[in-house]
C-alpha cells in the first residue's frame, strides 16, 4: 500500500502566508473614476455598496482563487512530499553492481518490433537505469554508496545523496570480461559496515556466481535483484595443445552453449595472421562441440580462433580465443653422475637430451644428489637425498629403517606409483611439535609420508618447481621396483609441462602472472582498449601482477622494444552459459532468494507540485494578459 509522507514538516508554517493573501483582497477597495453616458449604471455601484461585506468579497474572484492555488501548490511542494511505495525506508543503501562479463549479454532475440530496443540493450545497461532511477527518486534525507564488482570490488563513490556524482559514477562503470566475484563485494560492504551504519544492502547482478558464498552478513537486509534474462549465446570455453609423439601439436578447440542456445557456427582458426582451417560445428540446448587441428612445432606460433554465429550470439567477448605455442625441442636434462640409475631410465624416453657434465647452460630438468648442483638454473628440479636448507633445522636424517605411510596418490610425479612395499635404510624425523601446516607455511607440499616425517616434498615458486627426495634412493630398493621406471617418466612428463613442452593453454582475463623476461626492468604494458601501466620484472625477470580486463592482445614492451605480445581471452564456461543462480546460501545456512520484480523506490511529489504550480502561475498570466496588448476603438 502507497502512503504519503512528508520530509520537511516544519515548513509547514508557509501555510500562514494564505492569510496575508486574504487580507490583501480585504484591504483592496479602490473604486477607479469612469464618466458614463447614464445614470442607470449607478444601480449597480448602488448594489455593490450594500454587499460590501467581508464574505462577499470571494464572489466571482478568480484571481484570488488562483493566486490561493498557487501558494497553496509551492507550500505543500515546500513540505517536499514523497510517495512511499517500500515497506522499509533506508536512509543509506550501498548498491553491489556487477560489471562482469556475461553483464554485456543482450536481451533475448525475438521478431517483435516492441523487443527491438531490448534486443540492444546489455545486462549492465538496464542495471544503470535501474540505479539512475534510485538516484533520481533520492530525497534529502537518503544517500547511497556504488559499489561495482567482478573478479574483484571496487567502491565508486562514498555515501552520498550528490546525483551528480552518483550519476557520473554510474557512467564511468564498464564492462570487465572477467568472471564473477560476489564474495569480493559482500566483503567490502562489510568493511564499510565498521565506519557507517546501514541495514540493507542492494545487489544488482544476473546471479552468473557461485550460489554459495563464504561470508557472514553483518547487515540486516540483502535485496538480490536479478535481472532479466539475456539471450541465446554460444562460445569458445577452451583452447588448448598437446605435443604429440613427432613434432606437432593438436590444438582443441571447445565451443559450449547456454541452455537454450541452439545452432550452427563457424571456427576460423589462423596462425600467425594467416588461415589455417575452419569447420563448421551445431551446438545443441546447453552442449558442447570440441573440434581438433594439427600445427607444426617446427617455430614459435601464436594461435587465433574464432567463432562465427550462424544466429543471434548474446554475448560477443567469448568468440575469440588465443594460444601461445613454443617451438618443440628436446628437453634439456642434467642427471648427475652418481645417479647412473636415474640415467638409465631417462635414456629410454623419447625426445630428452641427457647430459652428465654440468655447464653453465640452463636445463629443463635437473635430477641430483649433490649440494653444488643447486646451482644450476632449471624449471624442474629433483633433489635426491637433500634436506633444503630452510628445512634443516627441522627434519633430520636418521641411519634406520623407514617404511612408506601413505602417499599422495594424485600428485602428477606419483602416478601409477606404487611406495607400499619400498624399503628404505634411512628415515628422515621431524623435529617434536612439527607439523604438515608448519611445512605448508614454508611453501612445501608433503607427497609421501613416512614413520616419523615427510619422504617427499616438493616445492612451486614463480619460476621453479622442486622436489626433495628427503632419504637417498640408492639407500632403498626404489631403483629395483616397477615403478622406478613410471616415476622416472612422471618426473619428464612434469617438467615438459614446466617448460611449456608438453601442453599449453589459452591465457584467461584476470590477472597474467610468470611471464618470464629480463630481471629487473621496467616494461610497459599496452592493454587492447585504455591506458599502458607500468610494471617491473623482478630479480629473477618475472612480471607478475599484470591486470588484464579486457579480452584482447597486451603488449609489453621497453623503450619502443617489443617483449612480447599476448592473446587474452574469456575462456571460462560459467560466463558463456550466462546460467543465474536464483538463491544466494551463506556459511550460516541463511539463503537469500532473487527477486525479479519492479524495484520500488519512494517517489518525491514536490516537482510535480512544483511543475503544476508554474503551469497555473503561466495561466493566470496568459488569462489576464490575454487582452493586454489590444486597444479599445
Amino acid at each position: 500500500m502507497n502512503l504519503l509522507g512528508f520530509h520537511a514538516v516544519a515548513n509547514a508554517w508557509l501555510f500562514a502566508l494564505i492569510a496575508p493573501l486574504v487580507l490583501f483582497y480585504f484591504l483592496k477597495l479602490k473604486r477607479p473614476r469612469l464618466q458614463v453616458p447614464s445614470l442607470v449604471l449607478w444601480r449597480q455601484v448602488v448594489q455593490d455598496k450594500r454587499v460590501n461585506s467581508p464574505f462577499q468579497r470571494f464572489k466571482r474572484n478568480l484571481l484570488l482563487l488562483l493566486q490561493l492555488l498557487l501558494l497553496i501548490l509551492l507550500v505543500t511542494a515546500a513540505l517536499q512530499p514523497f510517495l512511499q511505495r517500500r515497506p522499509q525506508r533506508a536512509t543509506r543503501t550501498p548498491v553491489l553492481l556487477d560489471c562482469s562479463a556475461s553483464m554485456a549479454a543482450l536481451g533475448p532475440a525475438s521478431d517483435a518490433r516492441a523487443d527491438a530496443a531490448r534486443q540492444t540493450v546489455s545486462r549492465l545497461q538496464a542495471a544503470r537505469q535501474q540505479v539512475g532511477k534510485m538516484v533520481d527518486d533520492l530525497l534529502p534525507d537518503e544517500e547511497m554508496c556504488i559499489i561495482s564488482f567482478s573478479r574483484t570490488a571496487r567502491r565508486r563513490t562514498d555515501f552520498t545523496n550528490n546525483k551528480r556524482v552518483l550519476r557520473k559514477a554510474l557512467e564511468d562503470i564498464e564492462i570487465e570480461e572477467v568472471p564473477s566475484n560476489v564474495e569480493e563485494a559482500l566483503r567490502m560492504t562489510q568493511a564499510l559496515s565498521r565506519n557507517v551504519s546501514f541495514d540493507e544492502v542492494l545487489l544488482l547482478s544476473d546471479g552468473n556466481f557461485p550460489g554459495r558464498a563464504h561470508v557472514q552478513l553483518s547487515f540486516s537486509r540483502l535485496n538480490y535483484r536479478r535481472l532479466p534474462k539475456a539471450g541465446a549465446n554460444i562460445g569458445i570455453t577452451s583452447l588448448s595443445a598437446r605435443r604429440r609423439a613427432s613434432r606437432d601439436w593438436d590444438v582443441f578447440v571447445l565451443v559450449e552453449g547456454s541452455a537454450d542456445a541452439e545452432g550452427a557456427a563457424t571456427v576460423q582458426v589462423d596462425r600467425d595472421g594467416q588461415p589455417l582451417g575452419s569447420q563448421k560445428v551445431f551446438v545443441s540446448k546447453g552442449g558442447e562441440e570440441r573440434i581438433m587441428f594439427r600445427v607444426g612445432g617446427e617455430k614459435a606460433s601464436t594461435i587465433e580462433a574464432r567463432l562465427v554465429p550462424e544466429q543471434a550470439d548474446s554475448l560477443a567477448c567469448d568468440n575469440v580465443a588465443y594460444l601461445h605455442l613454443p617451438a618443440l625441442r628436446s628437453l634439456q636434462v642434467y642427471v648427475s653422475p652418481s645417479l647412473p640409475a636415474y640415467g638409465h631410465a631417462l635414456r629410454a624416453i623419447e625426445s630428452i637430451n641427457v647430459h652428465t657434465e654440468p655447464s653453465e647452460a640452463s636445463y629443463d630438468l635437473v635430477i641430483t644428489d649433490r649440494a653444488e648442483d643447486l646451482n644450476l638454473e632449471a624449471t624442474t628440479r629433483l633433489c635426491v637425498g637433500i634436506v633444503p636448507g630452510d628445512l634443516s633445522e627441522v627434519i633430520q636424517v636418521k641411519e634406520q629403517p623407514c617404511a612408506v605411510v601413505d602417499w599422495s596418490r594424485t600428485a602428477p610425479l606419483l602416478h601409477y606409483v606404487e611406495l607400499g612395499e619400498l624399503s628404505i635404510m634411512h628415515q628422515p624425523c621431524c623435529r617434536e611439535g612439527i607439523t604438515d601446516s608448519d611445512l605448508e607455511n614454508n611453501g612445501y607440499e608433503v607427497l609421501a609420508h613416512g614413520d616419523k616425517g615427510p619422504l617427499l616434498v616438493q616445492k612451486q615458486e614463480p619460476d621453479r618447481l622442486s622436489f626433495f627426495l628427503l632419504f637417498h634412493s640408492d639407500h632403498s630398493t626404489l631403483p629395483y621396483r616397477v615403478g622406478f621406471p613410471v616415476l622416472v617418466s612422471n618426473l619428464v612428463q612434469v617438467a615438459m609441462q614446466q617448460a611449456g613442452l608438453a601442453e599449453a593453454r589459452g591465457l584467461q582475463t584476470g590477472v597474467l602472472g610468470g611471464i618470464v623476461l629480463r630481471p629487473s626492468r621496467r616494461v610497459t604494458v599496452r592493454p587492447p582498449e585504455g591506458a599502458a601501466v607500468e610494471q617491473t620484472t623482478d630479480e629473477g625477470g618475472v612480471l607478475s601482477g599484470v591486470p588484464a580486463p579486457r579480452v584482447g592482445y597486451y603488449r609489453i614492451s621497453e623503450g619502443g622494444e617489443l617483449w612480447a605480445r599476448l592473446g587474452v581471452a574469456l575462456l571460462d564456461a560459467s560466463e558463456t552459459s550466462l546460467q543465474g543462480v536464483d538463491k544466494i546460501t551463506f556459511d550460516e545456512e541463511l539463503s537469500v532468494a532473487a527477486s525479479a520484480k519492479e524495484l520500488k523506490t519512494d517517489r518525491p511529489l514536490w516537482p510535480i507540485l512544483a511543475l503544476l504550480a508554474f503551469c497555473v502561475m503561466l495561466g493566470e498570466w496568459w488569462y489576464f494578459q490575454r487582452g493586454a496588448g489590444g486597444g479599445t476603438q
